[in-house]
C-alpha cells in the first residue's frame, strides 16, 4: 500500500488544507482520476492519483497538512484483488464443503456428549435449546473483536491527546499554547492552524479572582467600539499579508515615478479600435505590459531577483498582473510576453483576469512571475507605491491616464498624461539603472508603434 503525500501544487506552497475528497473511503481509483480538492496558498486545486489503488482517507476533509505529509493510502491492485481473492475462496470452499460438514457433525456430536453445566439445570432439557445455548457464546464471541474497532481512536490520540492537525501541535508547541485550551474548528472539533494562530494573535486575558461572581465587563480598549466581529483570513488572504509583510521587512526598496505621453497611444489604440471588430482592442494596461517586457529584455538585472545572497536572471520575460479577485490580490502570469503582439496579450489578460474573478484561476497560471505591473488607473488613482512581490527585483504602478496641460515647444497644450511608480528592490536593482529602465519603458510608451513589431 503506497502513501500518497501532501502535493506541492505551486512554487510557494508549503501547506495545504483538504476542502472535500471526491472519492470515499474503500474506493476503487483510477491512475488520473480526480481524487481530492485541496486549497493552496494560490488556488483551489484538483489533485489527481498517480496510480491505481483502493483508496484509503487519512487527512479528513478541513485538515491542514505540510507538504509531504500523508494525506491518504492507494492499496494495491485498485480493488480489484478482493474481487479476484474471492472466486479462489469460493472454490476452496467448494473442495473443503465436506471436509467442514463432516467437522461440523463431529463438533455437534461432541456437544450432545458434554453433560451440561449445575449452574444450569434448569435451563430447558430440549435439545434445541442446547444449541441456541452453545450459538449465543460463539456470536458474542464473533462480536468481540468489532467492539474495538468502532472505537478506535483517530491517529495520535490513543494517548487521550486533543483533536489536532500536525501542523497546529508544531505552532503549538513552538508558541507554548496549550491546545486543550483552545476550541476547533475544523471537522468534529479538531484544531486546525487557524485556531492556534488566532490564539496566538489574541491571548486572552488572565481572569481575575472576581470575574466569576461579577458580570463580565467589556475592556477599556473595547469601549465605544459596539460589538466586534473576527474574520479569518482564508489561505489566499495569509498568504499574500506573509509575503507582503516579509516583503517590506526584508527588501530595502526605493521609488521612482516619470510621467508618461500617452498622446500617440491614445491615437493608435483608437485605430486598433476600428480595425478589431467584434475582438477586444489592446487596453492601455495591454500597453505597458508589451512595454514592460521590452524593456525588461534591455535590462537583465530587473527580470531577476534576490535569493538566498545571489541574483537570479531569468531567460524568459514572464509578466504578472496585479487583479483584484476574491477579497484578496492574485497575480496571474503572461507568460513570455515579450514575444507576443498586443491582441494576444489583450486576449490572455483579460481571460485570467475572468478566471480570477470566476475563483477558477490555477495554480500554473499564478506561477514563474519575473515582474509585476499594477494598475489602479481605472479608480482614479494618480500615483501610488505598490509593495514588491518577492523575491522578484521590482514592481511597477500605474496610475491614471488623465488630459493635462503641459508645455512643449514653448507653449501649453492639452495631452494625455500618465504616471508610472516603479519600486524597486536596492539589493539587486540600483538607482542608474532602474532610472534608465523606467526610462525605457516610457520611451516605448511614447512611441507605440514599436510595441505593434
Amino acid at each position: 500500500m503506497g502513501d500518497v503525500a501532501m502535493p506541492r501544487l505551486s512554487d510557494s506552497m508549503e501547506e495545504g488544507t483538504i476542502l472535500k475528497w471526491l472519492k470515499s473511503d474503500g474506493d476503487d481509483v483510477s491512475k488520473g482520476e480526480e481524487l481530492v480538492e485541496i486549497e493552496t496558498d494560490k488556488a483551489n486545486m484538483t489533485y489527481e492519483a498517480d496510480e491505481a489503488g483502493t483508496l484509503e482517507i487519512v487527512a479528513q476533509e478541513g485538515d491542514t497538512l505540510a507538504v509531504g505529509e500523508t494525506i491518504c493510502r492507494l492499496g494495491e491492485g485498485g480493488g480489484s484483488s478482493d474481487e479476484d481473492e474471492q472466486p479462489e475462496a469460493e472454490e476452496e470452499a467448494d473442495e473443503q464443503g465436506d471436509e467442514g460438514a463432516a467437522d461440523e457433525a463431529s463438533e455437534e456430536e461432541a456437544a450432545d456428549e458434554e453433560p451440561e453445566p449445575e449452574a444450569e439445570e434448569d435451563a430447558g432439557e430440549d435439545e434445541p435449546d442446547d444449541d441456541e445455548a452453545e450459538d449465543e457464546p460463539d456470536d458474542e464471541a464473533e462480536d468481540e473483536p468489532e467492539e474495538p474497532e468502532a472505537e478506535e481512536p483517530e491517529p495520535g490520540e490513543a494517548d487521550g491527546r486533543v483533536k489536532a492537525s500536525p501542523i497546529a501541535r508544531r505552532i503549538a508547541q513552538e508558541q507554548g499554547i496549550d491546545l486543550s485550551t483552545i476550541e476547533g474548528s475544523g471537522p468534529g472539533g479538531r484544531i486546525v492552524k487557524a485556531d492556534v494562530e488566532q490564539t496566538e494573535a489574541q491571548p486572552e486575558p488572565e481572569a481575575e479572582p472576581q470575574a466569576e461572581e461579577e458580570a463580565p465587563k467589556k475592556r477599556p480598549s473595547d469601549q465605544g467600539r459596539g460589538d466586534i466581529d473576527y474574520v479569518e483570513l482564508n489561505r489566499l488572504q495569509r498568504t499574500v499579508a506573509r509575503r507582503m509583510a516579509e516583503s517590506k521587512a526584508t527588501a530595502p526598496d526605493f521609488v521612482m515615478t516619470v510621467e508618461v505621453d500617452m498622446e500617440e497611444a491614445v491615437t493608435l489604440r483608437q485605430q486598433l479600435k476600428a480595425v478589431a471588430g467584434d475582438a477586444p482592442a489592446p487596453s492601455f494596461n495591454d500597453f505597458v505590459i508589451k512595454a514592460a517586457a521590452l524593456a525588461l529584455k534591455d535590462f537583465p538585472r530587473a527580470n531577476g531577483a534576490y535569493r538566498d545572497g545571489q541574483f537570479e536572471q531569468y531567460s524568459r520575460v514572464n509578466v504578472g498582473v496585479a487583479v483584484a479577485g476574491q477579497d484578496a490580490l492574485v497575480v496571474p502570469t503572461v507568460f513570455d510576453a515579450d514575444k507576443k503582439g498586443l491582441g494576444q496579450i489583450a486576449e490572455e489578460a483579460c481571460k485570467l483576469a475572468e478566471r480570477v474573478r470566476d475563483g477558477k484561476i490555477t495554480p500554473p497560471e499564478l506561477s514563474a512571475g519575473t515582474f509585476t505591473i499594477s494598475n489602479l488607473g481605472m479608480y482614479g488613482i494618480k500615483r501610488f507605491v505598490a509593495v514588491i512581490n518577492p523575491p522578484q527585483a521590482a514592481i511597477l504602478a500605474v496610475g491614471e491616464l488623465t488630459p493635462r496641460p503641459v508645455v512643449r515647444d514653448g507653449e501649453v497644450v492639452i495631452r494625455s498624461i500618465m504616471e508610472l511608480t516603479l519600486t524597486c528592490d536596492h539589493r539587486i536593482l540600483y538607482g542608474a539603472e532602474a532610472a534608465e529602465f523606467l526610462g525605457r519603458i516610457r520611451e516605448y510608451l511614447e512611441t507605440p508603434l514599436r510595441l505593434a513589431l
